[in-house]
């Protein structure tokens, strides 16, 4: 299957700046999407829930902006993401505004997306659903999903299990339609990578943290540049869903990583610490993270990594 309109020369990479729970806003967004990647965000970031109608006013406005100044250069459509599992309570009011707004790409989560799909193809958007197995992709296919994001294993935040190779493939068995694969992608070689098992997207999250444009605590993005793969721990101990934590931030929060490291079930005291504001994530890319970078030095070098690896001799 082609891929959709909606990206045709609107893209220099194939790359979805993934929506990070507490780190995506709306500048890290324009940002992307000005230099040829789509940007996204959630939903629930928006604090109060009123402060969406903002967001998407902002971001909708500048990327017009930018667009109309520049009618030579790719701006990528932006993205946001809804939780669609029964317990978020503010999914009503926040469908509500992506209806007003005509979001153009919505990325849906945790339950079932068929009432989103419906309302998103009204104004002629589309719905990608992200799933860690091939039997949540194949619950989002019916309920008529225009793309399957598959999150696997080495994702920062709650990933995956499955080793891409295996799971790429497996969906690509009964699915010919627009494919993402988050998972460890952290540069050009990644990207190609991806497409050449099968995706059509790279979804990526944690080296966009380590830009410029990411309004997080300068602690988080030094503890990126500082880190190793050694230095996660993939857990459910802090939210009930397994999630890739950095250890450095876990210790920073006083916790003593030997009370829970290696348990399988742990009765663990987190005191004042906020599990999702003071625990950091990050996925298995970390590695090949060295600096800080401004989005549109990142990008530069991700496209030249890519194009570096598609025009790569064969044997």
């Amino acid at each position: 299957m082609p891929i959709p309109n909606l990206f045709k020369n609107r893209l220099r990479l194939p790359v979805i700046c993934a929506p990070m729970f507490l780190v995506s806003s709306p500048r890290l967004v324009i940002s992307a999407c000005k230099n040829g990647i789509v940007g996204s965000f959630p939903a629930l970031n928006t604090r109060p829930q009123s402060m969406l109608d903002q967001w998407l006013e902002q971001i909708t406005q500048e990327l017009k902006e930018f667009s109309e100044a520049n009618p030579d250069k790719p701006v990528a459509p932006f993205a946001v993401n809804q939780v669609v599992h029964p317990s978020n309570s503010r999914l009503q009011a926040d469908r509500e505004l992506v209806k007003k707004h005509k979001v153009p790409l919505v990325i849906t989560s945790q339950g079932n997306p068929a009432e989103v799909v419906k309302e998103v193809h009204e104004w002629g958007g589309l719905v990608f659903h992200d799933v860690i197995y091939a039997e949540h992709a194949k619950k989002a296919i019916a309920a008529g999903v225009d793309g399957i994001i598959i999150v696997t294993a080495g994702a920062g935040g709650h990933g995956g299990t499955t080793n891409p190779f295996a799971l790429v493939r497996q969906i690509r068995e009964f699915w010919d339609g627009p494919l993402a694969l988050a998972g460890a992608i952290n540069d050009g070689y990644g990207i190609r990578a991806a497409e050449i098992l099968g995706a059509d997207f790279s979804y990526m999250g944690t080296r966009f943290i380590a830009t410029e444009e990411a309004e997080v605590d300068p602690e988080y993005k030094a503890m990126l540049v500082d880190s190793e793969i050694k230095d996660l721990i993939y857990t459910d101990t802090f939210t009930g869903v397994n999630c890739n934590y950095l250890k450095p931030s876990i210790e920073s929060a006083g916790i003593d990583l030997s009370t829970f490291e290696g348990k399988s079930k742990v009765d663990l005291d987190l005191g004042d610490t906020n599990a999702w504001k003071d625990l950091w994530s990050a996925g298995h890319g970390i590695s090949g993270i060295h600096d800080i970078q401004s989005m549109s030095t990142l990008v530069s070098q991700l496209e030249d990594e890519y194009q570096t690896a598609k025009h790569k001799p064969s044997f």
